[in-house]
């Protein structure tokens, strides 16, 4: 890649970690199916555990095919260095355990992750870490918020399942004024569509089983940031702590993915355009949730983050009463009845999947924490796979017509 001058997103991705292939001249990286390395010397085995010199020694730690993964997702957002772990969380947990002690604060974005909300209002404060809830689309908010001890902001770079969007570069410049450090999970945007740390975000987090995977049978996660503070997590934290290294075949499938990431991403863009436009002409549809609408609050801002890569992510709200049926039940119909779009939580497949917020993902936060995310109970998530929009478009039809 070195000295090639190339600029293309799918370019980058597609020759990047190569060399990491082996001496028979693979063109696909081959799968370090091992769990452990052997040595030359005891010798050499003491300088590789040192860190004197590179190499491997137990998968936990490093493998190379794991190893040409990260570099090609380093690569992807613009970063130094990349840990991979074995889900999402894993990444979340990792980033934040692995920088956060007793006696730090953490702003957290208001609307977040069902899974990632638990753990930071639940389990953070277990380790005497304090925790702020913020509205991160208001930098005002964050900067009257932060206290001496705040050590990071956390927030999606866009909102799961309300899709508000948080202008990383404001952010990143309040927060470095006062050396907080600033954590994006990127997992509903991607790349081409936002990259935080070009935006000037410290570390970027993904659930990789999303788009980055793509083909809906690979759990993972990512860390991307600084190589020595990623070192030291990885050291410490996700191969010790957490030891959520994942396994070489799962990063073999998710090379794989990458390679058509490009591709599918534009797919999935169009196609959540479409759905979008369509919601948003239903008398049935109370708002439609969605940053490529004129419609959306913060379209503008959409424009200038997105550049036209709009995503697949979407949300609608039901009006309270449709045909005489409350939004909740009117939102169990509806989706009952849908033949192409499966009932399922996850996101970025090649599949188009939809979901009822209220009692799957957000299901393990309380009714209170939910209205003051504003995820209501007649909310649904979708997730516009690489379908013929046309389809998606008559299923959902179909489907409203049965309520």
């Amino acid at each position: 890649m070195e000295g090639k001058n190339i600029k293309g997103f799918g370019t980058k991705i597609i020759h990047s970690g190569h060399e990491f292939r082996n001496e028979f001249g693979a063109l696909s990286t081959p799968i370090y199916q091992t769990s452990t390395f052997c040595f030359k010397s005891v010798e050499e085995g003491m300088d590789i555990f040192a860190g004197k010199k590179a190499g491997y020694a137990y998968t936990r730690g490093g493998n190379p095919t794991i190893a040409s993964l990260e570099k090609r997702i380093a690569t992807l957002e613009n970063g130094e260095e990349c840990i991979v772990t074995s889900s999402g969380m894993g990444a979340i947990s990792g980033v934040l355990l692995g920088i956060l002690k007793n006696g730090d604060h953490l702003l957290c974005g208001e609307c977040v992750y069902g899974c990632t909300d638990y753990i930071i209002t639940h389990m953070l404060p277990r380790f005497g870490i304090e925790i702020t809830f913020v509205d991160t689309s208001k930098v005002e908010d964050i900067e009257k918020n932060i206290k001496p001890n705040t050590k990071m902001i956390y927030f999606e770079s866009i909102t799961n399942p309300t899709m508000v969007i948080t202008d990383i570069k404001s952010v990143a410049e309040v927060a470095h004024k006062h050396n907080v450090l600033v954590t994006v999970d990127n997992t509903f945007a991607p790349p081409p569509q936002i990259c935080p740390i070009s935006e000037g975000a410290d570390f970027t987090v993904h659930s990789c089983t999303k788009y980055i995977n793509g083909h809906g049978d690979v759990i993972s996660g990512a860390i991307i940031g600084k190589k020595e503070v990623l070192d030291v997590i990885r050291r410490e934290t996700t191969s010790k702590l957490l030891g959520t290294t994942p396994s070489p075949f799962e990063a073999f499938l998710m090379i794989r993915g990458l390679e058509t990431m490009e591709l599918r991403m534009a797919r999935h863009c169009e196609n959540g355009m479409a759905v979008a436009k369509f919601l948003e002409s239903k008398d049935c549809v109370k708002k439609v949730y969605y940053p490529g609408l004129e419609s959306h609050e913060q379209h503008t801002l959409a424009k200038n983050l997105l550049k036209g890569n709009y995503g697949g992510m979407l949300a609608f709200e039901l009006n309270d009463k449709v045909n005489g049926i409350n939004g909740f039940d009117a939102c169990k119909k509806m989706i009952n009845n849908l033949k192409i779009f499966s009932i399922a939580v996850s996101l970025g497949d090649p599949a188009s999947l939809i979901q009822h917020p209220a009692s799957m993902t957000h299901a393990n936060i309380t009714a209170e924490e939910r209205k003051k995310a504003k995820i209501s109970d007649s909310l649904i998530r979708i997730s516009c796979g690489l379908e013929n929009s046309e389809d998606l478009i008559n299923d959902l039809n179909q489907a409203f017509e049965c309520i």
